[in-house]
């Protein structure tokens, strides 16, 4: 058996079994290279790495060291678009087609904008055949955004847009910023370099790439370790090419998921997957944001709707493309049923395909982030981030 890696970094008082629950994640959970993050507002807790950032492991992960995050990325999406809303830009409840008139056709003429960034509008997949090199040209892409017609009625049901949902929410921030800044501009400007983020939504040129951990897929040897949070009817789906789950997930063709820390994925945007950053950025950001330090640029009231409890509007319900039980709260996942974060449900955050997630946790006032390089294979919560998670809850109540 190989030796587990040295972990570096810090833990604050209190937060000791946090470093156990990551270290054991590489004597049981098969991690490579990882790295978690735990912010009290604006404080480091916790800030842990190990492991190395490529699969040949001869290259240690740093304490700077980025890594493709997948639909944890949609956290911060959901944050530029509260952004827009305290600004006064955008409205939760308008149609999306008061803003982008073109969107209102084929019977999407009513789906406000709350439901399209909730997976409730209906168009997880796109019927015209998109790749990743379509998506720099965000004029003729928003074309065919606007053409896309649902495939359930808008409102009615939800299921999980993978790619799509930030395809939809890019070009609508481009749409009401004054500037006409895209979506990764906003977060850039607004977000990452006042707060001194590692993490791009369309990774600069200016970006070495070997800052980037290099990803390793699951293969079939890992899938007993899987059998809990990947039910096989789910697994049976993520490869039948005519199920809705495969084609949500492959529209647009972005390409193989380990083949992600590309510049070619990165360096465009397409802000429901294509995030790349560190745990330290997932986590202050969240953070800021539990703990209402006054640094990001959202309203306390439209923090107040971000932590709201569960409404009549997002009740945990059957996810059309995850086919299982989810509940989806302004662009965050929010915690039902076995799958939770946070203390309670006021915590709200994102996962990301392979395994990472981020969150906050108005009720402690922090903020966590977990980035790894081995993709796992859970719908909702992989075995290591939920290890993590968990400690650390227990470490806040104690």
């Amino acid at each position: 058996m190989t030796a587990p890696p040295r972990i570096h970094g810090d833990v604050d008082t209190g937060f000791g079994p946090v470093a156990d629950a990551f270290r054991r994640n590489f004597e049981r959970h098969g991690e490579i290279g990882a790295a978690v993050a735990v912010y009290a507002g604006d404080r480091p807790v916790v800030n842990l790495w190990a492991g190395y950032r490529d699969r040949a492991r001869t290259l240690p992960w740093e304490r700077d060291t980025m890594v493709p995050v997948f639909s944890s990325t949609k956290g911060m999406a959901a944050f530029v678009l509260a952004h827009a809303v305290s600004r006064g830009l955008l409205d939760y409840e308008a149609p999306v087609a008061r803003y982008w008139p073109e969107f209102g056709c084929h019977g999407k003429e009513s789906i406000t904008v709350r439901q399209l960034i909730d997976h409730r509008a209906g168009i997880p997949e796109l019927d015209r055949v998109v790749r990743l090199r379509d998506l720099g040209d965000l004029d003729a892409l928003a074309e065919v955004l606007a053409v896309q017609k649902p495939h359930w009625r808008p409102g009615t049901r939800h299921g999980y847009h993978p790619i799509t949902a930030g395809l939809y929410q890019g070009e609508l921030i481009r749409r009401v910023d004054p500037a006409r800044r895209t979506l990764g501009r906003v977060f850039a400007e607004e977000f990452a370099t006042p707060l001194g983020l590692d993490f791009f939504i369309g990774l600069p040129e200016s970006e070495p790439m070997d800052r980037i951990a290099t990803l390793s897929a699951t293969t079939g040897l890992d899938v007993p370790r899987y059998e809990r949070d990947l039910p096989l009817r789910i697994g049976m789906q993520l490869y039948a090419r005519r199920g809705a789950t495969y084609r949500a997930l492959n529209s647009p063709r972005l390409g193989a998921a380990a083949r992600a820390a590309r510049r070619e994925y990165l360096g465009v945007e397409h802000p429901g997957s294509g995030g790349v950053g560190t745990a330290r950025a997932l986590a202050r950001v969240y953070g800021a944001a539990a703990a209402r330090t006054g640094e990001l640029p959202i309203d306390d009231a439209v923090l107040d709707r971000l932590a709201a409890a569960e409404t009549a509007d997002d009740v945990p319900a059957e996810d059309l493309i995850l086919l299982t039980r989810s509940r989806y709260h302004l662009g965050f996942r929010k915690s039902r049923g076995s799958f939770r974060f946070g203390s309670d449900k006021r915590a709200y955050g994102t996962t990301g395909f392979g395994g990472s997630v981020g969150f906050a946790d108005p009720s402690t006032g922090l903020g966590f982030g977990y980035t790894m390089n081995r993709l796992g294979m859970a719908v909702l919560d992989d075995v290591r981030a939920r290890n993590l998670h968990r400690t650390v809850v227990r470490c806040a109540q104690a």
